[in-house]
């Protein structure tokens, strides 16, 4: 395991948001960011220009955005609302509503819809093609064991996390039940669910620095190779202080995974190797969420208290942007011993 050599977090990008940072995402064309924050906006920077492109304000927070394409994208909204928002026009529509916030908001090129997941207890798939006007755009709703926390994607396959350790499986294709019911193996709250880019499985967090690594084939051989790490912990005179992992990002090109926590770090993870292959040095607060570049060249990383221990004076809400070193996230090849000549 390394640790950085300096410690420059990367370049901090100016006009952040005036409250806590619910979710950061890169495009997927190009490093265009889109942030969302309980300060009811979303923004939407120039990661490598370092400027403010877009500012869009809802009625109130906003607990999550993502891009449609390049000049538009989606957020999930704490007033019940889901919004599409065109950068380029600065004009946003309401797609629907749910009858609680909106948490999670997911937007699948493979089915060409929207999805999101509530409070209400609900997932809802929407069509952004459709006219304005929830009765056009509403493709199905989908009771849920509990109110959804977290929502991950890979091809056609949707992964629900939501309160009460409930995991729902869905093939996109097929909606009208889940494919598998499962229960989180770890024993405390869900954070953050993350499918893997090779999409045989997905990465779950909890608020108990722990990291499970499941698998979607339920053949015992599969099953077999599921684990999970204690992370984001320190022990302080004797004790074991634990910390929630609020962020997980996998690395586009080599399939290694970041997690962040309320400890302020930032771990990057090879999980077929079982590794730790890199520490970042300690941001100023809480890491509320992680998103890498398309290319994996760039990491952002959101410093934003989480009031995990509640309200109390705490470092201002900050976005950085970090160049990724290929010795921080590249697996290192396994060494065998030299057999005797």
């Amino acid at each position: 395991m390394t640790s950085v050599p300096s410690p420059a977090p990367g370049r901090e990008l100016s006009n952040p948001p005036s409250d806590g940072i619910s979710n950061i995402r890169f495009s997927n064309h190009t490093d265009h960011l889109l942030v969302s924050s309980w300060d009811k906006s979303v923004r939407l920077y120039d990661a490598s220009a370092n400027a403010l492109r877009g500012e869009f304000f809802h009625g109130g927070p906003v607990l999550d955005c993502c891009f449609h394409d390049d000049s538009s994208g989606f957020s999930a909204s704490a007033d019940n609302t889901v919004r599409r928002l065109l950068f380029s026009s600065n004009k946003e529509d309401i797609l629907g509503r749910h009858d609680a916030p909106v948490r999670c908001i997911e937007y699948s090129y493979a089915a060409g819809q929207l999805i999101t997941g509530s409070w209400d207890k609900t997932l809802k798939c929407w069509d952004p093609r459709g006219a304005s006007g929830q009765d056009r755009t509403l493709v199905g709703t989908y009771p849920q064991p509990e109110r959804v926390y977290s929502l991950s994607l890979v091809g056609n396959r949707l992964v629900v996390a939501t309160a009460g350790r409930h995991v729902n499986v869905y093939d996109l294709r097929n909606m009208s039940q889940p494919e598998q019911r499962r229960e989180s193996s770890l024993k405390y709250q869900t954070r953050c669910v993350r499918c893997y880019p090779n999409g045989t499985g997905y990465a779950l967090s909890s608020v108990e620095g722990r990291v499970a690594m499941e698998f979607f084939d339920l053949s015992e051989a599969s099953q077999a190779k599921k684990y999970a790490f204690k992370c984001h912990r320190k022990t302080e005179a004797g004790r074991d202080i634990v910390y929630p992992v609020n962020a997980i990002a996998f690395h586009p090109v080599y399939g290694t995974f970041a997690t962040g926590g309320c400890d302020g770090y930032v771990n990057v993870w090879d999980g077929n190797n079982k590794k730790r292959l890199y520490q970042y040095s300690k941001y100023p607060t809480s890491i509320a969420a992680l998103s890498f570049s398309r290319d994996g060249r760039l990491l952002a990383v959101a410093s934003s208290y989480t009031y995990e221990e509640g309200d109390k004076p705490h470092e201002p809400d900050a976005i950085y942007v970090r160049s990724v070193n290929e010795i921080e996230v590249k697996p290192k090849p396994k060494v065998y011993p030299n057999p005797l000549a």
